[in-house]
């Protein structure tokens, strides 16, 4: 392999000085900050109306559930932020639950990066920066002390950096090959209790295929075919208008897949549709799972077709490269995932509206971070750091970050300390946010 540019290296010590390292743990709210109420509102203008209470209620239920349904909110305030300058394709909600389990085209399972609505170019600590948030707000929400909390985001941090450094020296298709195979973690992991449940997910995860969602999401209907069953307003199947404009768009989703899994797509016939709440922050914006089936074989396939807005971060970098917010979504993914969905595409729908596909249930699981144990989410949090930082690896210069980070922890324990700061901040505006409920200024609905 060719020696590192100097120059490269130059670069990101170059940033160093214009930004230190140490300013990134800096956080204290701006004298005019914004009501975090207010951009729940207006985020709220462009969603479903009556699904918007569920939003509330979900983010009202903790500070954790909050933080992750308040991406806007964070970006607004980490814009005022000293930024370092050094671009990569950001995640742009890089919270713990936004890492998890997946199969790849090959049936390995994987562990990635696994939501990229708000995917966007942008400085690379953004991410860190709510990741290592994201860690403080679930140990204080585990009953963790400060001291545990801000352990646990600086690993996260720390293993990003470490990992930064050891991807620079790295060649181009070393880094893009590189992926987290589960095979390769539970030998880290040495308590037995801690690996019991890290198995019990992983043997969860496989088990959540199409088979397993037909035999959950469906019900036998007339002439013995499966159809979606009716559970609103969380699952509620789709009148034969709307299965008509499903329809209509498949043919532009089609052309934006390869010609071979096109021909995988023709194999397959749609049969049912419905609207389906998904996530915390998501809620409210137009999601559809739809059922097709073998046209030889008669075996399910559910793909999920889910809205695609402008990111969060746009009104604080520069626009998209791409017009469409739906293949904005899916380019973003593809740089940033160390390997895809087979049938990752985007459409245009009824209205104009953007749209991008997906499988709904592939050998799919996330973490379960609600009382984690504190050495595990350690643990996680590593994880996550490392698997972000092969992310950016892949879509951003890793040799001028890695300069930019150094052989110190500097970076890490500035990063731990805007984690501690901003989980306190998280605390106000989740505070915010019940006030307005008690207030009768926003409405919301129970869960069911």
């Amino acid at each position: 392999m060719e020696p590192i540019a100097s120059d490269v290296v130059a670069a990101g010590k170059q940033a160093r000085r214009r930004v230190p390292r140490s300013a990134h743990g800096a956080w204290a709210p701006a004298p005019d900050r914004f009501d975090p109420v207010d951009i729940l509102e207006q985020q709220a203008a462009s969603r479903v109306p009556e699904l918007v209470p569920i939003r509330y209620g979900r983010m009202a239920a903790s500070r954790f559930a909050f933080l992750r349904g308040a991406p806007a909110i964070m970006a607004a305030d980490i814009a005022r932020s000293p930024s370092s300058g050094l671009t990569v394709q950001l995640c742009g909600d890089a919270h713990l639950c936004n890492f998890g389990l997946f199969a790849s085209p090959e049936r390995a399972l994987l562990f990635d990066l696994n939501d990229f609505d708000e995917t966007l170019p942008g400085p690379f600590e953004w991410d860190v920066k709510r990741l290592a948030a994201s860690v403080a707000v679930a140990a204080h929400e585990n009953r963790e002390s400060d001291a545990s909390a801000r352990a646990a985001a600086l690993a996260s941090a720390r293993a990003y950096r470490l990992a930064m450094l050891r991807l620079a020296g790295l060649g181009e298709l070393d880094v893009w090959y590189e992926r987290v195979d589960t095979a390769d973690l539970l030998p880290l992991i040495q308590e037995p209790k801690y690996r019991k449940r890290v198995e019990a997910s992983l043997a969860k995860a496989r088990g959540r295929t199409s088979l397993q969602a037909l035999a959950k999401l469906t019900e036998r209907g007339p002439g013995g075919e499966p159809r979606i069953i009716h559970d609103p307003p969380l699952l509620e199947p789709m009148d034969p208008e709307g299965l008509s404009h499903l329809q209509q768009i498949l043919q532009d989703y089609r052309d934006t897949l390869s010609e071979d899994r096109s021909e995988l797509l023709d194999r397959f016939e749609l049969i049912d549709a419905a609207r389906k709440v998904v996530g915390v922050g998501s809620v409210g914006t137009r999601c559809y799972i739809g059922l097709f089936r073998g046209r030889n074989t008669g075996e399910p396939l559910f793909l999920q077709v889910k809205e695609a807005e402008r990111s969060v971060l746009e009104p604080h970098l520069a626009p998209s490269v791409h017009r469409h917010h739906g293949q904005r979504v899916v380019a973003g993914q593809r740089r940033l995932q160390a390997t895809g969905d087979i049938f990752l595409g985007w459409a245009t729908g009824p209205g104009g509206r953007d749209f991008y596909w997906r499988q709904l249930r592939d050998m799919k699981g996330s973490a379960v971070v609600e009382g984690m144990p504190r050495p595990l989410l350690e643990q996680y949090a590593d994880l996550c750091g490392r698997t972000l930082a092969r992310g950016h690896a892949r879509s951003g210069n890793r040799v001028a970050i890695a300069a930019y980070l150094g052989s110190g922890d500097v970076f890490d324990r500035a990063i731990a300390d805007f984690a501690l700061g901003y989980a306190e901040q998280t605390r106000a505006d989740h505070a915010a946010l019940t006030t307005a409920i008690s207030d009768g200024r926003i409405s919301t609905r129970a869960d069911v």
